[in-house]
């Protein structure tokens, strides 16, 4: 369970890009309690010390191996909220449930706010409660709009995906505007989030 306040850990090497990510944070969630480390060896113990609403974790943090540490993290808390920042594919989890958010490293500000807003978005009166899950979807996806899905989330573009399924681009575009209209999200990012979270894609 996490606290209603969000709360959240960043481990990255003090950078530009950490500096970037802070501020981002702190301007969307001034009452955000936010916990920093530059330490790869720390992230694990800071996990089992705290129930974080969220971790993000830059993947080019020095001293792990990043399997490794996203294992030990699962382990700790298997129903951890984490966000890997990396330019690199993450093989994916046997488990949808222990599935990191992979986003760029170098996300431009509005999207990174954008994907974590149903985290840490906290509660006001009248509305749902932190950590709420999104209402269902009114209609179920289809075979192909979930092979489409599972492309959009791996951070394939329309070309690619008509290539990898033999489709038009065109058609592609079309299964993308679907897909956001039934998971009722505004943004691919957005789509490829609560993808990740409801478990929609291993």
């Amino acid at each position: 369970m996490f606290p209603s306040t969000p709360t959240a850990l960043v481990a990255a090497v003090p950078s530009l890009l950490r500096q970037g990510l802070v501020a981002t944070l702190r301007e969307r969630w001034p009452a955000l309690h936010l916990t920093l480390t530059a330490d790869a060896t720390q992230v694990a113990d800071l996990v089992a010390q705290a129930a974080f609403g969220l971790v993000v974790l830059d993947g080019a943090l020095p001293g792990h191996q990043l399997g490794q540490l996203l294992g030990r993290l699962y382990g700790i808390r298997p129903a951890q909220r984490l966000v890997v920042l990396t330019d690199q594919h993450l093989l994916p989890s046997p488990s949808a449930a222990a599935t990191p958010l992979q986003l760029p490293r170098h996300i431009p500000p509005q999207a990174l706010m954008a994907a974590l807003a149903s985290w840490l978005d906290t509660p006001t009166t009248g509305a749902a409660p932190y950590g709420a899950r999104p209402k269902a979807m009114v209609e179920p996806f289809s075979p192909r709009e979930l092979q489409v899905l599972r492309l959009v989330v791996a951070d394939h573009c329309n070309e690619e995906i008509a290539d990898h399924l033999c489709l038009s681009v065109r058609t592609v575009e079309s299964h993308r505007r679907t897909l956001l209209h039934k998971a009722g999200t505004r943004t691919l990012v957005g789509l490829a989030v609560r993808a990740v979270r409801e478990g929609w894609v291993a």
